[in-house]
C-alpha cells in the first residue's frame, strides 16, 4: 500500500477506525464475496422414535404449564448454535397430553405443523377452532392469534416448523401472550385455509402429474399466502423411485409422512422412516432413493429465495448440465 498524503497508512488505518470506517481494500478473514454459495449448517437427522421417546418422558414431567409448548427443538449440530434448525428455520417436535390446553399467543414468526400421531387434537387460529388429526398439516400465519388443545384419549405428537432464525436476521420480532390465557371459540369448521386434511392432500396428489425433471417426484405446492418466507411442498416417492441428484439454493425440511427410504444430503447418508426429520442445508447435493411408498413433507425458504431472485438450480445427475445464472433467472420470472 503507497503512502497517502495524510501519512502512513497505519494512521490512516487508526483515523478510519475512530471514525468506525472499514476500508474495503483491507484484508479480512471472512471475504464480503465469494465464488459460490455456502452455508453455515450441515445436513442432520433426527430419528422418530428416538424423539418420541423422550416428548413421552417430558409429557408426564413438564406441564403445559410450565412449558406453554412442551417441545423439543431440532438444532442444527454446528458451534455456537442454540436454536436454528437451518439459517432460516426452526423446527420442533412438540406433543400434547389428553385433556390438556395450550395458551394462545401470537408472534411475528410464520408457522406451521405437520401432524404425526394425533385423534382430538384441535388448533384455534384468531377464534376458529379446526382439528389437527394424523396427516393434517395447519399453518399459524405470524401475527394470528393460535392456541392447542387436546381431547383425544392418546397422546399426540407433531413437529412445527417456524421461521425464527429469519425474523432474527431481519429483526422485527414481536410476541404477545393473549390477554385471557385462551382464545374464545368464535367458529368451529373441519374446513379452513388453516388446515390441508390428510385426506385432501392426497387426493391433490392424485391428481399431480411426476415431476419431469426427476429431481422431486410427485409434487403439490400447498398455498400460503399469508406466509411468503415459508414454503410448504408434499411430495409422493413409490417405493424404489429415485431421484435425479440436484443441488438448490433452498433451505430444505423434509418430514416423513408415510414410507421409508435412504437419502444422502451431501456427504451424510440418511436411513429415513415415519416421522422422521432431516435437513438439506442450501446447495447441498441431494439424492433420494424410496425402499416403499412415501409421503414427505418438504418445508423450505423457496419462494423467499425466488421473491429475491437468488433461487438457482443446479442438475447433478449423469449427463446432466448445470442450469446457467440466465436459465435460472428465466425461471424465476415465470415463477
Amino acid at each position: 500500500m503507497k503512502p497517502s498524503q495524510s501519512g502512513e497508512p497505519e494512521a490512516l488505518a487508526e483515523r478510519t477506525e475512530a471514525l468506525h470506517l472499514l476500508p474495503g481494500w483491507f484484508r479480512r478473514p471472512t471475504p464480503l464475496l465469494w465464488r459460490e454459495m455456502r452455508s453455515h449448517c450441515v445436513p442432520a437427522h433426527w430419528r422418530y422414535h428416538e424423539v418420541r421417546e423422550c416428548l413421552r418422558q417430558a409429557a408426564h414431567e413438564v406441564s403445559t404449564e410450565e412449558a406453554e409448548r412442551r417441545n423439543l427443538i431440532l438444532r442444527n449440530p454446528i458451534p455456537d448454535n442454540d436454536h436454528s434448525t437451518l439459517r432460516t428455520l426452526i423446527c420442533a417436535y412438540q406433543t400434547m397430553l389428553p385433556g390438556e390446553k395450550a395458551k394462545s399467543h401470537r408472534h411475528s414468526p410464520h408457522a406451521m405443523r405437520v401432524i404425526l400421531e394425533s385423534r382430538g387434537a384441535y388448533s384455534i387460529v384468531d377464534g376458529h377452532k379446526h382439528p389437527m388429526e394424523s396427516g393434517d398439516i395447519v399453518l399459524t400465519p405470524g401475527g394470528c392469534w393460535h392456541g392447542h388443545g387436546h381431547e383425544g384419549s392418546e397422546q399426540a405428537f407433531w413437529l412445527d416448523g417456524l421461521d425464527v432464525p429469519l425474523t432474527h436476521l431481519l429483526e422485527p420480532m414481536f410476541y404477545e401472550p393473549h390477554p385471557d390465557q385462551w382464545e374464545r371459540v368464535a367458529q368451529e369448521t373441519t374446513h379452513s385455509p388453516m388446515r390441508f386434511a390428510w385426506a385432501e392432500t392426497m387426493a391433490a396428489l392424485d391428481r399431480a402429474e411426476a415431476d419431469p425433471t426427476g429431481h422431486f417426484g410427485t409434487t403439490i405446492t400447498l398455498p400460503t399466502p399469508m406466509m411468503p418466507t415459508v414454503t410448504l411442498k408434499v411430495c409422493r416417492w413409490p417405493a424404489n423411485w429415485a431421484n435425479r441428484p440436484y443441488r438448490h439454493t433452498a433451505n430444505t425440511v423434509y418430514v416423513v409422512m408415510r414410507g421409508s427410504g435412504r437419502s444422502e444430503v451431501g456427504e451424510l447418508e440418511v436411513d429415513w422412516s415415519f416421522g422422521d426429520t432431516f435437513v438439506a442445508p442450501a446447495w447441498s447435493r441431494i439424492s433420494h432413493h424410496a425402499s416403499e411408498d412415501s409421503v414427505i413433507c418438504a418445508i423450505s425458504d423457496e419462494q423467499l429465495m425466488r421473491w429475491t431472485r437468488y433461487y438457482r438450480v443446479e442438475d447433478l445427475g449423469h449427463g446432466g448440465a448445470p442450469l446457467t445464472i440466465s436459465q435460472t433467472n428465466e425461471a424465476n420470472l415465470r415463477g
